[in-house]
């Protein structure tokens, strides 16, 4: 777990449950015609993320199965579970984001009921190429297994 005296990665909840983040997203996804604005959408989200220390930026962060590397880190504050991550690719740091934007702030129990299948659902898998969906389904487990500790 994370010291939490550095300057401060971690995503906070926008919505107030898991549920409310997945239907949100879900409208803005649907404001776009094509998968090529939405990948600039959620591009431009990956590049909103705070920044993530280079500290972490190691082999101890960084999520096996991913196609990109990508490096997550997690702390639990208060009884919720708060979540950092970034990626060297912007299409997967915006893939994170979507996720912390669910997961991060909810409570170990949330998180571990809040089902990825949602990424299915918002059709985020099959736009993307087979080794971002496994990594994409690769952090959400990670998340998960965090959650369960």
């Amino acid at each position: 777990m994370a010291d939490l005296n550095l300057a401060d990665p971690f995503v906070r909840p926008e919505e107030p449950t898991a549920a409310a983040a997945i239907g949100a997203i879900g409208d803005e996804l649907a404001v776009f015609d094509d998968w090529m604005d939405r990948y600039g959408y959620i591009i431009e989200l990956g590049r909103k993320l705070p920044a993530f220390p280079e500290a972490w930026m190691d082999d101890a962060h960084r999520v096996p199965g991913c196609q990109s590397r990508v490096w997550m880190e997690a702390a639990l504050r208060g009884g919720g579970l708060y979540l950092a991550g970034t990626s060297d690719a912007a299409i997967v740091s915006g893939l994170i984001a979507l996720l912390l934007r669910v997961y991060s702030g909810r409570s170990p129990r949330e998180i571990a009921d809040t089902d990825p299948v949602f990424l299915k659902d918002l059709g985020l898998l099959e736009a993307l190429s087979t080794n971002r969906g496994n990594g994409i389904a690769a952090m959400a487990r990670k998340i998960r297994e965090v959650a369960g500790q």
